[in-house]
């Protein structure tokens, strides 16, 4: 695995090497085995801890356009990158699920000014092109809001800190 992220970070310096080494990985898969790999992610999704955010979720968290009810939750971490969270209200959501599963593993730790460069096609290299117009739109919505909370804290940084007169 090593060796696949180093290479992700040579091809694609500019985002998570993570994210682009799950693409890879997806890519070398058949449709078959895309869509076998995508159900199991979709297994292994855990809704936001209750520490994170308790229902009712604020509607300011929820994925634009989503019809999943999908919302996002950026926790910062001690090395000022951030661990995304989710939750998708809607039980069918299988895209919805596996898209988060991914944005958590792929964004959370790493580099803000890579995150916050993440584009939607991101979207076509997990799901390929056969995604239809309305899950896309959902899946858009999700991702924009993991490149809006790395966008904030770093713009916050950017901020320099006043000092209050002594």
């Amino acid at each position: 695995m090593t060796r696949v992220l180093d290479e992700a970070r040579r091809e694609a310096p500019d985002v998570p090497a993570p994210l682009t080494a799950l693409m890879a990985e997806l890519d070398g898969l058949d449709r078959a085995g895309r869509i076998e790999q995508l159900i199991h992610w979709a297994d292994e999704f855990a809704p936001v801890p209750l520490e994170v955010a308790r229902p009712p979720f604020p509607e300011a968290n929820r994925a634009p356009r989503c019809e999943s009810e999908a919302y996002v939750f950026a926790r910062d971490r001690p090395d000022g990158t951030l661990d995304f969270h989710f939750a998708v209200e809607s039980q069918h959501a299988l895209s919805a699920r596996v898209w988060a599963v991914i944005l958590a593993r792929t964004c959370s730790g790493q580099p803000l000014e890579q995150v916050a460069r993440v584009s939607e096609e991101a979207i076509h290299g997990v799901f390929g092109r056969e995604v239809s117009m309305g899950k896309e739109q959902g899946l858009v919505g999700m991702l924009e809001l993991v490149t809006r909370a790395a966008r904030a804290r770093l713009a916050a940084r950017r901020v320099p800190e006043t000092v209050a007169p002594k």
